[in-house]
């Protein structure tokens, strides 16, 4: 499977198994599965051809393991704007997380934390590189460090998704060091 037909794959399983599932006429399960064989007829009906192969190649080959595929049933294993329960464990977080944005999100995130936006949750990574790739997708990457300890302490509570996703209900501002502020 080239590159692009893999890029567009993904891109259409993200659409629809983590925002509008109902645009091809699926219904997600409580924790956000849906049989692999209706996703794959609702996706040919409305004018999307799928093979299993294909499918099976993107979750494979997704370097953000973005889809989980269970017996016959496949989700996507984070950033859902649907109302869904992951059913994510809850962790003792690292001290430090990470958040890739880019500057012009600046002043909102200094005036309000980071907020889930259209998600059920905030996304954070465990290292600077991965936040950084996360940011580069909208434009400069700017990586804000979250004091996901102290958070902790504090009696904020964290989820991890089996890729290694960090999700929180909101990150207030007090956590956030900004890159010029050190």
């Amino acid at each position: 499977m080239d590159e692009r037909r893999t890029v567009k794959v993904s891109k259409y399983l993200a659409k629809h198994l983590r925002h509008q599932p109902e645009r091809i006429g699926l219904t997600l399960d409580e924790g956000g599965w849906v049989e692999i064989e209706a996703l794959i007829a609702a996706a040919s009906a409305h004018g999307f051809r799928l093979t299993r192969e294909e499918l099976d190649h993107v979750v494979a080959a997704n370097d953000k393991q973005r889809f989980a595929v269970e017996g016959t049933r496949i989700r996507a294993s984070q950033g859902h704007s649907v109302a869904i329960d992951l059913g994510l464990p809850t962790a003792a977080p690292p001290p430090y997380l990470y958040h890739g944005t880019v500057a012009r999100t600046l002043g909102a995130i200094r005036a309000e934390g980071l907020r889930p936006m259209n998600r059920h949750a905030v996304h954070l990574s465990a290292d600077r590189e991965t936040a950084t790739r996360v940011g580069a997708r909208r434009g400069r990457p700017v990586v804000l460090s979250v004091d996901a300890g102290a958070m902790h302490r504090d009696g904020h509570v964290f989820q991890i998704s089996a890729n290694g996703v960090w999700l929180i209900p909101a990150v207030p501002s007090r956590y956030l060091r900004f890159p010029d502020s050190r």
